[in-house]
């Protein structure tokens, strides 16, 4: 396809500490973002896979700092051995997805360049994001995914005091009655119930379908001698999302506007678009419904002959409704993750559920959409329902695993509760220690008989 793939795989990330910490220098407990694990695999296992599978496998991937870069690419190469064509990139921390992009642009050769946040966990096919983008001749197709349904009631799992989860964080979307091309984006951060549209976008684009169920799932094509452009001449810009994607389909909207005639003294005007309720609303904006839909626009020559395309493409790949799209971007969709890949996604697991031959003691259960990790024991008389536990962890008798995540070379004491929390790598539960909705950092000791709610337990930075 003369694609090029770039994986922005991060590296650290201050809204899933103490899950993730800097690894500089590298230790054994240090784990960058890209490969905290997700069902016993590194995050960036799910992207680099689903790559694969649309046979899209030249890639540069993108790492902040060269100690997570030995990391990430030592973890490459022993797990993808011959199957993927796979470059590191380590970057300077903190600037922004776009910043990486224009650190790596000597990288960047291809036509077309895909782009894929390495946090996403997901089922949509990165080649049909791309065949669509190809198709169209686009300068940029975004990927738009329905909002996940997470965090059952019935699993009494909050992750701890998560508080990513405000009302009103959702986008609006602008797309064409055909559902092909991105009219307007606005991120939900800053939206509230009520958003401005320019009246003289919306008579250009003759109608629009509004949206606001949809979610930004950070897979972008573009073309790159644009994409290339845009990071040159707009130095400023730091975020793909907040910057690069809205700059190109506002440009695509002026060229249309200046191409259909309106006048820039409508400029100023403004219709209000209103979303009651935070629900998705389809509004055509004009009733004038034999306007020629956005891109049928062409411009004229003086004589009438010569029919020329003045604006760029900005299109939409939608996924199903069906299916899975999760950014890892917080530790609420940590668990969520965790529990919907054992779970109602496990198709997103090329393994089994239950490692190879776990040690179990007598009269011990392990509940239905449960991992259990290789090399892991349990003793008499424990229960595990809806959790993780990683590889190698030595766990006592009596103990209780609740809609939990336990990460490798974990001990935990006889008599320990453990519900809704999250325990990284080589921590020590020492016996009838009691936690709900926690986490608890690489290598911490909780002493024997603790008792913890709602809290982030992790050893203190030298």
């Amino acid at each position: 396809m003369d694609f090029q793939v770039v994986v922005l795989a991060g590296g650290n990330s201050k809204s899933l500490t103490p899950l993730v910490s800097k690894v500089s220098p590298p230790t054994l407990l240090d784990v960058p973002k890209p490969l905290l694990p997700v069902a016993n695999h590194p995050v960036l296992y799910y992207v680099l896979q689903q790559l694969e599978e649309s046979n899209l496998k030249d890639l540069i991937v993108v790492v902040e700092g060269e100690d997570a870069g030995l990391l990430v690419g030592a973890w490459i190469s022993g797990t993808f051995v011959d199957r993927l064509h796979v470059e590191i990139a380590a970057v300077p921390e903190d600037i922004g997805t776009a910043g990486a992009l224009r650190a790596i642009s000597h990288y960047l050769t291809a036509k077309d360049i895909l782009v894929v946040s390495g946090d996403l966990v997901s089922d949509v096919s990165p080649g049909a994001v791309a065949a669509t983008h190809r198709r169209h001749d686009a300068v940029v197709t975004a990927t738009l995914c329905c909002f996940p349904i997470s965090g059952s009631s019935e699993s009494g799992s909050s992750g701890g005091k998560d508080k990513t989860k405000k009302p009103g964080r959702y986008n609006i979307i602008g797309l064409d009655p055909r559902k092909q091309f991105l009219l307007h984006i606005a991120t939900g951060a800053e939206i509230e119930k009520d958003t401005l549209l320019q009246k003289h976008l919306l008579h250009a684009v003759g109608q629009m379908e509004i949206r606001s169920d949809l979610m930004d799932a950070h897979m972008y094509a573009f073309k790159r001698s644009v994409l290339q452009e845009v990071l040159d001449r707009k130095d400023t810009f730091q975020s793909l999302k907040q910057d690069v994607v809205p700059y190109l389909v506002r440009s695509q909207l002026k060229s249309e506007a200046v191409l259909s005639g309106i006048r820039q003294a409508e400029e100023d005007g403004n219709e209000k678009v209103s979303f009651p309720n935070n629900q998705v609303m389809v509004s055509q904006i004009l009733a004038n419904a034999s306007t020629p839909s956005f891109h049928e626009l062409y411009s004229m020559d003086p004589d009438g002959s010569a029919q020329t395309r003045k604006t760029h493409k900005c299109c939409a790949y939608i996924a199903s409704s069906s299916s899975y799209c999760v950014r890892l971007n917080s530790i609420q969709a940590f668990m969520d993750i965790n529990r919907d890949v054992t779970g109602e996604a496990d198709h997103l697991l090329s393994d089994n559920v239950i490692g190879p031959s776990p040690k179990l003691g007598t009269k011990t259960t392990v509940g239905p959409h449960c991992m259990l990790g290789e090399g892991s024991e349990m003793g008499d008389k424990c229960q595990v329902k809806r959790s993780v536990i990683g590889r190698h962890c030595r766990i006592g008798s009596h103990v209780k695993v609740v809609n939990s995540v336990v990460m490798n070379h974990v001990t935990i004491g006889d008599g320990c509760i453990i519900q809704g929390s999250v325990i990284c790598s080589n921590v020590q539960l020492q016996e009838h220690v009691v936690l709900k909705d926690c986490q608890v950092g690489a290598g911490f000791v909780v002493t024997a008989g603790s008792e913890y709610k709602g809290e982030s337990l992790a050893r203190k930075e030298k």
